[in-house]
């Protein structure tokens, strides 16, 4: 019976093989389990500003667009101007980065698990390009802030954040000396900073041309392929388990 066994074994290592490649493609057009996103990712024809760059096929609404470019929006009551007003240049980072996280259909290989009330699903160690996070400290340096992790720690007792008592006001380039600071601690770490540059197919560029298609899909894909990491994501956890139960 050792032809039985071998046969055995071979249907298993193809069922493996296709689980694995299922896994992978299921992070590569989603959208994460958060306060605003879409279930589903797809057209939005009427997104706002410098959303619009995800129009064709996006996660967020247009009402959520329109909202990400206010100071201080229902999104999540969070207020740019906590320590005065923050200098246009430097805001339209913000805007961009909030327009990755809320519309970007091509983060699945980042996804992980949330430990808030708010979100179930957030983005960890996404791979940032350079150009992106050098010139979003570049034009920040001169901003004002009085804290490193905007995720927490903030007064809330007015609604807004609000500077915790006993912290100062300064400007980004003392609370954040390096672009890698600004980029990977303002966010508790949901963005990496690398070396990789715009174009390279191995990192997420914030900002890109439309008319030229979208390059964070082959990212996500290159990602997808090879792992963020050693270990596979949640999503493709589940998704194996529940293969692997049907086999049985």
């Amino acid at each position: 019976m050792a032809w039985e066994m071998a046969a055995q074994w071979a249907v298993l290592a193809l069922l493996a093989a296709c689980m694995a490649s299922a896994a992978k493609e299921s992070v590569l057009n989603m959208c994460m389990d958060a306060k605003h996103h879409k279930t589903e990712p797809g057209p939005e024809e009427a997104l706002h500003g410098q959303c619009v760059l995800w129009k064709d096929n996006a996660c967020c609404t247009a009402n959520t667009s329109t909202e990400a470019h206010q100071d201080q929006s229902y999104l999540y009551n969070f207020n740019w101007n906590h320590c005065g007003v923050m200098p246009e240049k430097c805001k339209q980072h913000f805007i961009q980065d909030t327009c990755l996280y809320e519309c970007s259909p091509n983060l699945g290989p980042w996804i992980d698990q949330a430990d808030t009330s708010w979100r179930r699903e957030r983005i960890l160690n996404v791979p940032l390009c350079k150009e992106d996070c050098e010139l979003w400290w570049e034009d920040c340096q001169d901003a004002i802030t009085c804290k490193e992790n905007w995720h927490k720690g903030w007064n809330w007792t007015s609604g807004t954040n609000r500077c915790p008592r006993g912290f100062m006001c300064q400007p980004f380039k003392y609370v954040f000396p390096r672009p890698a600071d600004l980029c990977e601690k303002i966010w508790s770490n949901s963005y990496k900073y690398t070396m990789e540059h715009r174009g390279s197919g191995r990192c997420i560029q914030m900002w890109f041309d439309p008319a030229n298609g979208n390059p964070n899909v082959a990212v996500a894909k290159y990602y997808a392929q090879n792992g963020r990491d050693a270990s596979p994501t949640p999503r493709a956890v589940l998704l194996l388990l529940l293969l692997s139960l049907l086999w049985l």
